[in-house]
């Protein structure tokens, strides 16, 4: 099981959205700088943030905003957003399990219920989350440096 990086790449670029927001143009290539993954990268992540409408963006150098309010984002919609996991879910399972064999022939009935049931309690977490307890602990740890 990966989420792939999008997911924390997308938490990144929209704490830096509302942090530096109010003090400069949030572009792609300043976005590039602070996560360290390629402006085409972040340029794919900001469209599907706008796609999703958590984000809005000029093209030229008007920069990137948020489109809502940082509580009415959860981790879940971003998550969502970015296409972190395909419709099959987080679990991928070896698809042809030998049914000659007394685990193979089982092995979906034992573990596709804890499975989905792990994955529901992970997606939960998400939506309790929202981005303003992100970023307000962002806020404060780089209060404290």
């Amino acid at each position: 099981m990966q989420i792939t990086s999008k997911f924390t790449t997308a938490v990144h670029i929209l704490c830096c959205i509302d942090i530096f927001g109010d003090q400069r143009r949030v572009t792609s290539d300043f976005l590039s700088g602070s996560t360290g993954v390629n402006a085409v990268i972040v340029r794919n992540v900001l469209s599907q943030l706008k796609s999703a409408g958590i984000v809005s963006t000029r093209q030229g150098s008007g920069g990137a905003h948020l489109a809502k309010a940082l509580d009415q984002i959860t981790l879940y919609d971003i998550y969502k957003a970015v296409d972190c996991v395909d419709d099959e879910g987080l679990f991928h399972f070896h698809e042809n399990p030998n049914a000659e064999c007394p685990v193979g022939r089982n092995i979906h009935r034992v573990t596709d219920g804890r499975l989905s049931a792990a994955q529901a309690a992970f997606e939960g977490e998400l939506k309790g989350t929202t981005l303003a307890q992100v970023v307000s602990d962002t806020r404060k740890i780089i209060s404290e440096e």
